[in-house]
């Protein structure tokens, strides 16, 4: 399988994962896998366009690389923020049913962009 194959199959995965937390109730992981996902799903995309890998965890940045509409980047930056609110307990943030389903929503809308790409 290529790395570019890896990397989206990683990134539907980690979207699922989030589904299934937001179900179950643990909304910090929903949020955390939110965020996985749209990082993955735009890791591959840049693979597929650049044929290299970008380190980096920025959603935004990574948007901006791949000229992603201005809405979508607006998503990124929001979602990219769970990287640290979800795992830090000094920067934590409260992900509540309304928030996390908002994000899980606004997560399918970039993978479908990105899904439309490849």
């Amino acid at each position: 399988m290529d790395e570019f194959n890896e990397w989206i199959q990683k990134a539907e995965h980690d979207f699922n994962t989030a589904k299934v937390n937001f179900e179950q109730g643990i909304y910090d992981a929903s949020a955390f896998f939110c965020q996985q996902s749209i990082e993955k799903a735009l890791k591959a995309l840049y693979i597929k366009t650049f044929k290299k890998l970008l380190k980096t965890h920025d959603l935004y940045y990574l948007g901006k690389k791949l000229s992603l509409p201005v809405k979508l980047l607006e998503i990124c930056e929001e979602i990219g923020s769970f990287y640290v609110e979800t795992r830090y307990p000094d920067s934590y943030s409260e992900f509540d049913n309304k928030k996390v389903e908002e994000s899980i929503q606004k997560t399918e809308k970039v993978l479908t962009w990105i899904r439309g790409k490849i």
